[in-house]
């Protein structure tokens, strides 16, 4: 067995394009070898900013010799056919072997691969790896790059290292040729370092002042850090993003803790720790209180001889960056932030949807029909619910938010506070894009919970209206992310509403405010008539409306709004939407909770009931469905029921049970006299009465008085029902789901004994229909608190 090293040198490559060179070095490493048959063992797959590192052990010495044959055209062939089959092959005509292939013979061609050695095969698999590796970028260099099947790499690519058990692999790619040699640090180490074999490449590295592993790199950058800033007495905000990146831009880390001035502090710190981290890639600290301290840790690629030296030129340039975002902070408190709304009309949110303020206008439109019983709150420092949608918005047109986008929403909050608002107002506007991810809480405060509700259910629908949903992988708009966020709001507020009411709202909002656009800007035309809506035709190919038969033209300001209300023409396609909409957040949800843990049928046992669009509910009664199945009640009355369920499904009794209709029974039992037992657990499966239908129909609607004597078993099963039923119906009205789950329990045994002991299948008619009836009051029992024939297993 061999051990192989493979190096790949070039310049600087981007440290956010390092995790995927590593990903797809390997991924073409192992198609290279899996194509001549060589199994990959051991591999070690490295990166530094200028260098790509694989370490292949245990590979073998030689492939294995290999026979493939093919099957060709039947004897008589034309030559055509068989010449063709033959270079296909790589063979000649003598080479061919006839076969009897069902009495007809048949051209095969044998091929002999022989093994080759293994240097043989990686000096044909690295040019390949080289020229099919798939960067986000990359570039040519030097005179080939005047033709475009020149060599492209992420950097002009400088050398090779290739060695198989200690020997140079030959080979060559645009005009670099494979080597022993590679170099080390850019400033510690001079002059080329030899490498012997696999063995010795991270040792001799390590010495040249290069630390391959990038997680040891990124060990030392996350310790070394926290150690600096814990001596100054401070504890390093975590940051694992920048630990990942600058491990990717050294090759020698050492961490070194700086001070900027306490002047800076002013400034909010979300402002200064992105400036530190997105300009400079520095890590921020926290003093006492867990205030920002006024230090930063900078991460060098060289050991320095004054420490004091390298920091104090990374202070000057953070203190250039600091001043520019304090510059930020001032100039954008010169104009309130009301009036930096007004610049919302220019900004397009979509082309299909307008600018961002007809946006925020949606957007405060729901607001305020999710607020309404406590709407007077805002009255005292905006206009209600649409101005706070607009100010929530203001930001974007910033000066801070242009430079930092990551910002919008947090500097809107300073802005508005520094402006004297309540601080319920300052929530909503800091809150309205959480949660951001899974780490990210929801917003607390009502107002700040329904403004970020209103904003991702307005996402959401209008996105949707205008056919713009995720597909496959593709979600441009995070219309995913915005439904997970409007489920955690939803169920960890435990708001208890209508979710359907207010998709339908904000459809209705957006179609209305397009009307309401195209009349209020023809008005003159359409003379003063505002309820021309039901009036209106749309010819969105010519840019057109018709009303009544005068055309008129459409600008392209109003665009957006046509196509909005062409697309609702059909008056039903709201409706339509709203549950495609409805059922897209349920999909979100059944993701959600499969990865918290819930089985996905669960969720669709109690759905399937129907009706149930309020998530609180839903989930309490999925979380005690899951509790309940998992017990031994459970999983035997689960049993049951299927029995049951099964029985039914072939009578087709469908329907509610209720009451049966002695008469109608007693004219089953006259007429069916004589009917042989079968033997089916089916009792009617070999009847073909057009009365059956109705007497089961009839026996379904209640649980009347038998026209016979109960069997023991049978009579245990009705006491347990009449018991159970109205318990389970009353808790589940109550919401208390855990009790229902146990008022269903104690019908596990009643339903076990009358399987055992009662005969559903017996000759006389009015038995039979009225067991039929029983289990489907079982049935219909269970089915108060949860589809149990969703429930797999």
């Amino acid at each position: 067995m061999a051990d192989f090293l493979l190096e790949l040198r070039c310049e600087e490559i981007p440290a956010r394009m390092q995790a995927g060179a590593r990903a797809e070095l390997e991924k073409l490493f192992r198609r290279e070898l899996e194509a001549a048959g060589v199994a990959v063992g051991t591999l070690s797959v490295w990166s530094t900013p200028r260098r790509l590192a694989l370490i292949a052990r245990g590979l073998p010495l030689a492939t294995e010799a290999v026979s493939e044959e093919a099957k060709g055209p039947p004897e008589g062939a034309p030559d055509a056919a068989i010449d063709g089959f033959c270079k296909k092959a790589g063979v000649t005509r003598d080479q061919l072997e006839l076969r009897d292939v069902k009495g007809r013979m048949t051209y095969f061609a044998v091929v002999n691969i022989p093994g080759r050695p293994m240097a043989e095969v990686l000096a044909a698999a690295i040019p390949a790896i080289i020229r099919d590796f798939s960067w986000p970028k990359s570039m040519r260099w030097g005179a080939a790059s005047i033709t475009t099947d020149s060599l492209r790499w992420v950097r002009p690519l400088s050398g090779i290292v290739a060695l198989l058990d200690g020997a140079v692999v030959e080979c060559e790619v645009g005009g670099i040729a494979a080597g022993r040699t590679t170099f080390g640090h850019r400033f510690h180490a001079s002059g080329p370092v030899t490498i012997d074999s696999a063995d010795d490449y991270i040792a001799k590295l390590r010495e040249a002042f290069v630390i391959v592993n990038h997680e040891e790199r990124q060990d030392i950058i996350r310790e070394g850090a926290a150690a600096a800033a814990a001596a100054e007495g401070l504890t390093l905000i975590a940051d694992e993003g920048l630990v990942i990146e600058n491990a990717g831009l050294t090759e020698w880390p050492v961490p070194l803790l700086g001070r900027f001035d306490e002047a800076y502090l002013d400034v909010p710190p979300e402002v200064i720790q992105l400036t530190a981290r997105v300009n400079q890639k520095y890590f921020v600290c926290e003093g006492e209180g867990g205030k920002l301290a006024n230090a930063f840790v900078c991460t060098a690629n060289i050991e320095p001889n004054d420490p004091a030296v390298v920091v104090d030129g990374n202070r000057k340039v953070l203190a250039a960056r600091l001043s520019d975002a304090r510059f930020f902070w001032e100039q954008d408190q010169k104009t309130p932030l009301a009036v930096h709304a007004e610049k919302l009309s220019r900004i397009t949110f979509h082309e299909k949807l307008g600018t961002v303020a007809a946006r925020c206008d949606r957007v405060g439109r729901l607001l305020g029909q999710m607020l309404a019983p406590s709407f007077e709150a805002l009255e005292n420092f905006v206009e209600p619910s649409v101005g706070l949608a607009h100010l929530a918005k203001a930001d974007l047109v910033t000066e801070m938010v242009g430079e930092f986008p990551e910002l919008q929403g947090t500097m809107g909050a300073y802005y508005i506070a520094q402006e004297g608002a309540p601080v319920s107002i300052v929530e909503a506007i800091s809150g309205q894009y959480s949660p951001r991810g899974q780490s990210d809480g929801v917003p607390v405060g009502e107002t700040a919970y329904l403004l970020a509700l209103a904003d991702k259910i307005e996402m959401l629908t209008s996105f949707f209206a205008i056919d713009e949903r995720p597909t496959g992988s593709k979600d441009p708009f995070a219309l995913r992310r915005a439904s997970l966020g409007i489920i955690r709001i939803v169920v960890e507020r435990k708001l208890r509403t209508n979710i359907h009411r207010w998709i339908y709202l904000s459809l209705n909002n957006l179609v209305m405010q397009a009307m309401d656009n195209i009349i209020g800007y023809y008005e003159h035309d359409l003379q003063g008539v505002h309820d021309a809506s039901s009036e209106l035709t749309f010819d969105t190919d010519a840019m057109r409306i018709n009303y009544k038969g005068l055309v008129l033209e459409v600008p392209p300001s109003l665009k957006p709004s046509l196509l909005i209300a062409s697309n609702f023409e059909d008056v039903d396609r709201q409706g339509r939407l709203t549950e495609e909409i409805f059922e897209f957040l349920i999909d979100r949800l059944k993701v959600q909770q499969r990865e918290a843990g819930v089985p996905h049928d669960l969720i669709d046992a109690v759905f399937a009931l129907g009706g149930e669009d309020d998530l609180v509910r839903l989930l309490a009664r999925v979380h005690a469905l899951q509790a309940f199945v998992t017990t031994e009640d459970g999983t035997n009355l689960l049993a049951g029921y299927k029995r049951a369920a099964n029985i039914l499904k072939k009578e087709g009794f469908t329907g509610a049970a209720a009451q049966p209709d002695p008469q109608v029974l007693a004219s089953l039992k006259a007429d069916n006299e004589g009917i042989p037992d079968t033997g089916e657990e089916d009792p009617l499966a070999l009847v073909d009465d057009p009365d059956v239908g109705d007497i089961l129909a009839a026996e379904a609607r209640g649980n009347a008085a038998l026209s016979y004597t109960p069997e023991e078993a049978e009579k245990a099963l009705i006491d347990a029902l009449d018991a159970a039923a109205p318990r389970a119906a009353a808790a589940v009205e109550g919401e208390r789901f855990a009790d229902a789950m146990a008022a269903l329990a104690t019908l596990r045994a009643p339903i076990d004994r009358f399987f055992e002991e009662v005969t559903v299948n017996d000759p006389q008619a009015d038995k039979r229909a009225a067991r039929l009836a029983l289990l489907a009051r079982f049935r219909d029992a269970v089915h108060r608190v949860a589809d149990f024939s969703r429930i797999e297993g």
